[in-house]
C-alpha cells in the first residue's frame, strides 16, 4: 500500500499532463487543473516537500508525458568496478545522472563519468535498460524512470571528486560497499560483472 500512492499520482499526473497539453476545451482545461490540485495535495500529504517545492515539480514539464532517463556508467579496471561515493547520503554508486538535453545518451554518460570521477571515458556498448519501478530502488519516486547502463572504457584522466561526490574507487565484486539503493541496486551491480565476463550476452531490458 506503501508505494500504491506514488503508482496512483504517476497516473494522474500523466493523465493531467496530457490534458493539460493537448485540451482545447476550456472546461476540460479547468477540470485537468482542479485535477493537478488534488495530485498536490495527495504529494503534500505523503511527503516531507512544501507546497511550493511541489507546485513547481508539477508544473516543471509540459506535452505528453514521458519517462525521465537516467544514464549510468560502467567502468572496469583490472575486474574491479568504478564506483563514486556520493555527498548527499555518504554511500556508493555507479557514476551517473539524469540525461540533459542536446547530449546523446552516450555523451551524457561520458559526461557524467567525467564530472563525478575525473576520469575520461569512450562508451563501448549498451548493457541495459531498466524500469526502475521494477527493481528494488527506494525510495520510489512519483515519476517514471528508465535507467541506461553504459560500458565504458577509460581514455584518459584521475580519479577526482566532484560537486556531488566525495570519493572515487574500483571494488571487485566481493569488496562492494554500502550502495546508495536509489541510484542502483546490488542486483544491478552483480549483472553488470556477469554482461563485463560474457561479451557475447546481449543487452538486458525490462
Amino acid at each position: 500500500m506503501q508505494s500504491k500512492w506514488i503508482e496512483w499520482v504517476k497516473k494522474l499526473q500523466a493523465i493531467v499532463q496530457n490534458g493539460l497539453a493537448y485540451s482545447r476545451n476550456e472546461y476540460d482545461l479547468e477540470r485537468y487543473k482542479q485535477l493537478r490540485e488534488i495530485v498536490a495535495d495527495i504529494l503534500e500529504n505523503h511527503t516531507n516537500h512544501d507546497p511550493e517545492t511541489i507546485d513547481n515539480f508539477l508544473s516543471s514539464d509540459s506535452g505528453y508525458r514521458t519517462p525521465k532517463v537516467d544514464v549510468r556508467g560502467v567502468v572496469f579496471c583490472d575486474d574491479k568496478i568504478l564506483l563514486v561515493k556520493e555527498r548527499s547520503d555518504g554511500k556508493w554508486t555507479l557514476p551517473g545522472g539524469w540525461a540533459d538535453v542536446c547530449l546523446s545518451p552516450s555523451e551524457n554518460v561520458v559526461k557524467e563519468i567525467s564530472e563525478e570521477s575525473g576520469y575520461q571515458t569512450k562508451a563501448l556498448k549498451l548493457l541495459a535498460v531498466y524500469d526502475r519501478d521494477k527493481h528494488d530502488h527506494t525510495p520510489k519516486f512519483p515519476f517514471h524512470v528508465y535507467k541506461l547502463f553504459f560500458l565504458c572504457e577509460i581514455t584518459g584522466g584521475k580519479p577526482q571528486t566532484g560537486l556531488e561526490t566525495e570519493d572515487v574507487a574500483f571494488f571487485g565484486w566481493d569488496e562492494i560497499p554500502r550502495l546508495s539503493i536509489t541510484k542502483v541496486t546490488p542486483v544491478q551491480i552483480s549483472k553488470m560483472f556477469e554482461l563485463n565476463e560474457n561479451d557475447r550476452i546481449q543487452a538486458e531490458f525490462d
